[in-house]
């Protein structure tokens, strides 16, 4: 009978769930809201949903575990750990806690469950079936609302020893730059993301007078859709401002080939649709700053699977990781 695996992608909103086989077909799929106020209501919410994924698809094959990604999950413990966006992760008090969900939902359902956070079940889902297939050495950089990342070194996840490794988002590129979420200032996320994206554009407007189709937008609301669009009809500014987003990432990336010399960086997110305007300026900045013995060596790829299913295959695919 043909093994299955259950991936789970867990939002502040919602988490997605799909059956997959090791080919990378979702064979069936659904979704529940992860506003529930206890973390019990969340965890029987998910439960019954695997149990109804399970029955409607066992004449293809037999669920033999689930993977899940959710922010700040922490592989090694199989718990998440102080979410601030995550309603049921809270304690009595509302304060954010750590919450025991790889070992709660293994209980609910019978299942091995394996939990890690989005960034590292993106990486290890492109080598699973995406643009990292046969690549055990490389780094995924997820553009998204922040920067996340998971890094492979020889076939394997690295998770460092409290289960947090990869955070390369919040490598500062800008000492005393943008302050961050995160408590940092200048990390690649507040300049790299799309919402570091629209950050730029807002200050650049406000400090010339150049002519752009963006100064008929509410600055406040200008996001990176808004930029890419004008970008498109031919605006200069917001060409430039993709321009400068891709140097900044091109400095980053040529400290983090120094780190683990991958054979490749695969990026992934919504920002990578616009890389027609930022990908020749990161490849020349990130070769620029990178010593002789690995210029023009590093593979630059981007995601192969559909932006709507990498998540879930990306969480599957952890029940098959090495």
């Amino acid at each position: 009978m043909k093994e299955l695996a259950i991936g789970i992608d867990i939002g502040g909103q919602s988490a997605k769930l799909g059956v997959v086989d090791r080919d990378g077909c979702i064979l069936d799929s659904c979704v529940v809201t992860s506003m529930q106020p206890t973390f019990d209501a969340f965890i029987s919410d998910l439960a019954d949903a695997i149990k109804s994924l399970c029955d409607s698809t066992a004449s293809a094959g037999r669920v033999t575990g689930t993977g899940a990604d959710a922010p700040n999950a922490n592989y090694h413990t199989g718990c998440v750990e102080f979410a601030p966006n995550l309603k049921w992760g809270r304690d009595g008090e509302g304060r954010p806690t750590v919450i025991p969900l790889a070992e709660s939902l293994a209980k609910a359902t019978g299942l091995k469950v394996s939990l890690t956070n989005d960034a590292n079940a993106a990486a290890w889902g492109e080598h699973t079936y995406g643009a990292a297939r046969g690549i055990d050495n490389f780094i995924m950089i997820t553009l998204g609302t922040g920067v996340g990342s998971g890094i492979v070194i020889d076939g394997k996840l690295v998770y460092g020893h409290d289960g947090f490794a990869g955070e390369l988002g919040h490598v500062c590129v800008e000492r005393g730059g943008r302050q961050c979420n995160c408590g940092l200032k200048g990390c690649l996320e507040t300049y790299a993301s799309a919402t570091g994206v629209a950050r730029t554009a807002r200050l650049w407007i406000q400090e010339n007078s150049r002519p752009s189709l963006l100064r008929r937008l509410d600055a406040e609301a200008i996001t990176s859709k808004d930029i890419f669009e004008a970008a498109l009809a031919g605006d200069s500014l917001a060409k430039d401002i993709f321009a400068y987003t891709g140097r900044k990432l091109g400095q980053a990336m040529a400290d983090f080939v120094k780190f683990s010399a991958p054979q490749a960086i695969v990026l992934f997110g919504g920002l990578g649709g616009s890389r027609q305007f930022f990908h020749d300026e990161m490849v020349r900045e990130m070769n620029e700053n990178l010593m002789e013995i690995w210029k023009g060596k590093i593979q630059i790829l981007y995601s192969t699977l559909k932006q709507s299913d990498a998540a879930i295959l990306g969480a599957a695919s952890l029940v098959w990781q090495k």
